[in-house]
């Protein structure tokens, strides 16, 4: 496997991280801030330094690239494999007029089936039920491993971009298969998060909107428990998400809170919460991220035959707010456990997907870091 990474800030030039050289047909991963995706010029940029490379760019909430972590920069990652193979698919979820179980499904159905080992998915963010989008996903490829994430904007919640070989766009859902005898992926999940407060009963809920709990407004009772941070919503959401066990599920699982309905006096989460489901609000610390990522980073190398040449890291937007100027920390961690020779790309996002840790079936999280590894 070759790699070559590069990245520019807005308004700056193209710096190359490592040595520059020529690939065959890679695989380039461009991850972003939003605002500097939506510049027209930008496609054109990265595809006159890859003119044999397919492209796939997707809005962060920052990007993960060797022991750093960018704010409003452009990070390209660009990969040639030497044994393995990979092929590109993308659907709109505005095509199924926004149904995301059917996207997910029918962005899936496009890649050949044969041979197929691993799939990485990056999705649009802003409004794509990620629960559902999972669902639809890995009931068409029951027995594939599937990770991935969905895109950001910052905590500004206004739209996400993603795109293969054209300019991003909204509502796009690019797959990337991978296939070969050689290929070794592996992968895990870890939050770091803590319970707090009284378990509450979900009441009413519809897919990822969240009405109430306990019989009363949700999102009353979630401006309770704000206090004065609640004038911040969506935003102060980040910091304190939702745990959520349900009997569809063997684990609890984090939801974060994505957007408000004012109005209903309602939440929109990245997914689904069931009714009759159990809620309880969530905490954490920096220490406690950091250490979370290190346990990611050793559950992913567990039981992996090959060193991995290439990690791809998709961490929650919550987490990156709670780490703040120590933020470069859980990226530290990763890098502790899988050592200096591989290498690493990501992004921060609105909601990360892989399966639960000793499982198969990928499933919507939030709030962890999720790491992806994969050699030939």
């Amino acid at each position: 496997m070759k790699t070559v990474q590069l990245q520019k800030r807005a308004g700056g030039e193209w710096h190359y991280l490592g040595k520059k050289q020529h690939l065959n047909t890679p695989l380039v991963l461009i991850f972003g801030n939003r605002f500097l995706l939506e510049d027209e010029s930008l496609f054109n940029e990265v595809r006159g330094m890859f003119p044999e490379g397919n492209l796939v760019f997707g809005s962060s909430c920052g990007e993960l690239v060797g022991s750093s972590v960018n704010d409003k920069h452009i990070t390209v990652t660009a990969i040639e494999f030497e044994r393995a193979t990979y092929e590109v698919q993308r659907y709109n979820v505005h095509d199924t007029k926004e149904d995301s179980e059917k996207a997910g499904r029918e962005a899936v159905k496009q890649l050949t089936q044969e041979g197929l080992k691993h799939v990485f998915v990056i999705s649009e963010g802003s409004f794509v039920n990620g629960s559902d989008l999972t669902k639809g996903m890995q009931e068409h490829l029951p027995k594939v491993l599937i990770t991935g994430g969905l895109c950001g904007d910052d905590d500004r919640f206004e739209k996400t971009l993603a795109s293969f070989n054209e300019t991003p766009k909204e509502g796009e859902i690019i797959v990337i298969g991978f296939y070969g005898e050689s290929l070794e992926a592996s992968f895990s999940i870890y939050g770091g998060w803590t319970p707090f407060g009284p378990e509450r009963l979900v009441t009413k809920s519809d897919g990822n909107i969240l009405y109430e709990i306990d019989g009363k407004p949700a999102l009353d009772l979630y401006k309770t428990y704000l206090g004065d941070k609640a004038k911040e919503l969506p935003g102060s959401a980040l910091i304190y998400p939702l745990n959520v066990k349900s009997q569809e599920n063997k684990q609890s699982f984090v939801r974060t809170i994505l957007n408000i309905d004012e109005e209903k006096n309602a939440m929109i989460l990245a997914g689904d919460v069931p009714v009759n489901s159990t809620v309880q609000l969530m905490m954490t610390n920096m220490d406690s991220i950091a250490a979370a990522s290190e346990t990611a980073a050793i559950r992913a190398m567990e039981g992996r035959i090959e060193p991995p040449h290439l990690a791809l890291l998709i961490s929650c937007i919550g987490r990156k707010l709670v780490l703040d100027q120590r933020i470069e920390e859980e990226i530290e961690e990763v890098r502790g456990i899988i050592g200096n020779e591989t290498i690493i790309a990501g992004m921060y996002s609105y909601g990360e997907i892989a399966p639960f840790y000793g499982e198969r079936s990928c499933k919507l999280h939030n709030q962890t870091m999720t790491i992806t590894l994969i050699s030939e």
